[in-house]
């Protein structure tokens, strides 16, 4: 250990990662581990780290950011101990992909970048690896919210959308409707999961994100909550009627 720091960070990070997956020195939890069990930890450091740059915490993003990387080590060491690929095949696969997604930047053509161009690069990736259909490689991890607006977004680049936020605004209303209508329990699900689905599209046309603005929409909600809490108590809050609930309510909206 005592040249530990003399070792380039990132090989000694893969030293750790062999050393934890080491069949007869290792450590068993790292050693029981999958790529379906390790997956949900993958996507939990995403989000830590997407929180740590809206707290602007950058001690809390550095530290976050190590965890994420660890990830990708530890599917990494798992691909390579059953001869998939290693490391390094990661680094160098996405470093080709960047360079080939930049070619006003590393290869002969002149321009900005812009998203357009971006897609259509994306769109011969996916051609070249002989996909079936528009809407193939849309990761199902993905947040509903979230691959709901990629599904669609998708689907408009083959002229399947609405011209304007009209057609979106009307299915809405049509999914209220239907949802308010549906009597089982398996009709009422379907018809929350259109709704939802229509929303998002109705906020897409506006050009927003709307896994992004619902983020904000919960953290607005989880502050003006707490906030009432603060002014009424925790425990008494509780017992408050609805209506002296909503005072503070609206007391707390005109503050923030």
């Amino acid at each position: 250990m005592s040249d530990a720091h003399s070792t380039p960070p990132v090989d000694r990070l893969l030293a750790i990662m062999a050393r934890l997956r080491d069949p007869l020195r290792g450590c068993d939890w790292d050693l029981a581990q999958s790529f379906a069990t390790i997956a949900p930890y993958t996507v939990e450091e995403a989000y830590e780290v997407a929180d740590a740059i809206a707290c602007h915490d950058m001690g809390d993003l550095r530290e976050e950011l190590g965890d994420l990387l660890f990830q990708v080590v530890f599917h990494a060491r798992m691909a390579e101990e059953a001869g998939h690929f290693a490391f390094a095949d990661v680094a160098t696969a996405i470093a080709d992909k960047m360079e080939a997604r930049h070619p006003h930047i590393f290869g002969a053509e002149d321009g900005a970048m812009t998203e357009a161009r971006w897609e259509d690069l994306k769109a011969s990736e996916r051609a070249s690896k002989g996909v079936a259909s528009a809407l193939d490689g849309v990761a199902l991890a993905l947040p509903g919210l979230m691959r709901a607006e990629k599904l669609q977004k998708r689907a408009a680049r083959t002229g399947f959308d609405w011209p304007d936020p009209s057609g979106s605004e009307a299915k809405i209303i049509e999914e209220i409707a239907e949802l308010n209508a549906a009597t089982s329990n398996e009709d009422k699900f379907e018809e929350a999961g259109d709704l939802l689905f229509a929303v998002v599209n109705f906020v897409r046309a506006h050009g927003i994100s709307a896994e992004e603005a619902l983020r904000a929409a919960n953290a607005k909600f989880e502050r003006r909550f707490r906030a009432m809490e603060a002014m009424a108590g925790v425990e008494a809050f509780a017992k408050l009627t609805l209506d002296q609930q909503e005072e503070l309510w609206q007391q707390v909206k005109k503050g923030s």
